[in-house]
């Protein structure tokens, strides 16, 4: 990847706190960054409730921002006017989580993907809406005759599939795909990210990639920020980070990715990490000390800075020569 340019988003110190008593706050987010270059796939990694679907939605717009900035070709996601907005809007778009909730079940499926399309008069006439709606159900592996059906005559994978032919209908360039798979039984996450990586190639799309299991976004992500308790604790290229995760945390996620060889499975020891995430755990210093076996007191009074450690490679961790030692 190109260091020299201009990334198409850039999240910069990005703050989301939300109230929850007369003064206590919760920190969904407490000063994310980093950056998605165009054509590529930046995998968003943590365990539920650490902020990164809170981040997705902050990128596109659809909640506001505590503090920070987020600039999508340079302009400021949250202060542009009307007319940027509507541009914005067509040029960025969603995959949801859940396919069976994100549907209306009252329209039909050629209703459901020409949404974007009438909102942003991308048809010359209803000839050419049809035609659209047909392109982009053979795009996603359905069929002309789907068209007229309703949502609940599909299955999962065959929803979410829709739901992508939903984001694709209005031609977008930036795609956030929030955990687009993990609604989906297993024997059919495989084919919708190999769905998802071909149309990338067609179509020279951009995406954010957000998950909890990194094995997820291992074969489909060029760069991976792994995210604990809204703060950015690693972030490198995708191979890098599976050769060599330096950060704790990411240690234990990568270590609870299965392998493929049951007698290589038994005999590995994965690390474990006690307790769960919660935002009480650790109101000063490092978010991960009250979980991480290296923590020290310096963990306890100062919140580690993101560092880079290799070229690319950036983590935030007072203790990296032990834990790498």
């Amino acid at each position: 990847m190109e260091r020299e340019r201009k990334p198409l988003v850039e999240v910069r110190e990005l703050k989301k706190y939300f109230p929850v008593g007369h003064k206590e706050v919760v920190k969904a987010l407490d000063g994310v960054s980093f950056e998605i270059y165009q054509g590529e796939t930046v995998g968003l990694v943590g365990e539920s409730g650490c902020g990164k679907t809170t981040c997705g939605r902050i990128i596109l717009g659809l909640y506001d921002k505590t503090d920070g900035q987020v600039l999508y070709r340079g302009r400021d996601v949250h202060a542009m006017s009307r007319s940027e907005q509507y541009a914005f809007k067509k040029n960025a778009q969603i995959v949801f989580q859940d396919p069976y909730s994100s549907l209306d079940p009252r329209m039909t499926v050629a209703d459901i993907i020409a949404e974007g399309i009438d909102v942003h008069h991308l048809a010359r006439d209803r000839q050419d809406r049809l035609q659209k709606i047909y392109y982009y159900l053979n795009a996603v592996g359905l069929n002309e005759s789907h068209a007229s059906r309703f949502v609940h005559e599909f299955s999962g994978g065959q929803r979410q599939r829709i739901g992508i032919a939903r984001a694709l209908a209005v031609e977008p360039e930036f795609i956030m795909l929030d955990e687009p798979i993990s609604a989906l039984d297993v024997s059919i996450q495989a084919q919708v990210v190999n769905l998802l990586v071909q149309l990338q190639k067609e179509k020279g799309l951009t995406y954010l990639f957000v998950a909890h299991d990194l094995a997820m976004v291992k074969h489909i992500s060029d760069r991976i920020v792994v995210m604990y308790l809204g703060t950015v604790v690693e972030t490198a290229a995708s191979e890098a980070l599976y050769a060599r995760p330096l950060h704790p945390y990411t240690q234990v996620l990568i270590s609870a990715i299965p392998i493929p060889d049951p007698e290589k499975e038994r005999l590995r020891a994965a690390q474990t990490i006690q307790g769960e995430a919660t935002v009480a755990a650790a109101a000063e210093g490092c978010q991960f000390r009250t979980r991480c076996r290296y923590a020290t007191e310096q963990c306890a009074r100062e919140m580690p800075e993101l560092r880079e450690i290799e070229p690319g490679h950036f983590a935030a961790c007072h203790n990296l020569n032990v834990v790498n030692g």
